[in-house]
């Protein structure tokens, strides 16, 4: 399929030095800049801390749609729990994607691509007995119910924050961009878009068995089941997070200049009111130059 994307505009948002972009008063979205990749997941963890230590002080839940990837600031936000004693019992949590076997099956818990296996032992199963949220709190995406994680969002009364990385491509959760020339989805249907099971794209599994494998693709699961824009779109806030360097530069100066469009689903937080990119320094770099 052919981009929609003027390419001499993309060249020229790939070569905005890395210094302007958060003065820029023509990006459609805030981004902040750090140096390194630890600062950028301390960042985020103290975030998280922050919000629900206010909602707790107000007696109140706190909501979060949580992805799988990036995972570095779990570390962090892990350890200030547990040693300020963060009470995590008003805390609902809403996995927002998963990967499964080539039949659309789930993987079992202890495959290395579980996203459900990997949380309940490196989140869940790390945190203070007394502090972790309880298990009907946790809310993982189902094949048998693709409803219920919307529905269970609804009974909360909302999300309040939306933590997820960036994909390739502009993925969010696996909301990835359309490919086959044979369906059309419009703009408004993938925004409005709900809990699906799908084919991974062939550069997800080129970036996931690079990142994981060696480039060893037939090692990494084919199929998932992922939340679907409207749900992600809902929360209050939305923070981004890309730490990746090369291969999410492009994807950033898309989202951050470019038009609302399938190519890049990413861009599709455009126009929300409280959304903001956190990436490292290695990832905001001009792909194309200064």
């Amino acid at each position: 399929m052919t981009s929609t994307i003027d390419p001499n505009k993309l060249f020229f948002w790939c070569r905005i030095p890395a210094n302007e972009l958060e003065r820029s008063h023509e990006k459609k979205v805030d981004i902040k800049i750090l140096k390194t990749k630890k600062a950028v997941y301390q960042w985020v963890a103290e975030d998280m801390i922050s919000e629900v230590i206010d909602n707790n002080q107000k007696n109140k839940l706190t909501r979060w749609i949580l992805p799988c990837g990036p995972t570095g600031q779990y570390d962090y936000f892990i350890d200030k729990v547990n040693e300020q004693n963060i009470s995590l019992k008003k805390l609902h949590i809403f996995h927002m994607d998963d990967m499964l076997d080539w039949e659309g099956r789930p993987l079992p818990l202890d495959h290395p691509f579980s996203y459900e296996g990997w949380m309940r032992r490196n989140f869940y199963g790390r945190l203070n007995k007394k502090l972790v949220p309880p298990e009907s709190q946790r809310h993982f995406p189902s094949i048998h119910n693709l409803d219920a994680i919307s529905e269970a969002i609804k009974e909360v009364g909302g999300v309040d924050t939306t933590y997820g990385g960036i994909g390739y491509r502009g993925h969010i959760a696996y909301n990835e961009p359309a490919h086959s020339p044979w369906y059309t989805v419009t703009n408004e249907q993938y925004k409005n878009s709900k809990t699906r099971i799908l084919h991974l794209n062939e550069d997800t599994l080129i970036a996931l068995s690079q990142r994981h494998f060696g480039g060893c693709s037939h090692a990494v699961p084919p199929m998932a089941i992922t939340m679907g824009m409207r749900d992600l779109l809902s929360a209050k806030r939305i923070r981004l997070v890309s730490e990746t360097g090369s291969w999410k530069q492009t994807v950033i100066r898309v989202l951050l200049f470019g038009p609302q469009t399938i190519e890049y689903p990413v861009t599709f937080v455009q126009g929300h009111p409280n959304v903001l990119v956190v990436v490292d320094s290695a990832t905001a770099r001009p792909p194309l130059g200064s």
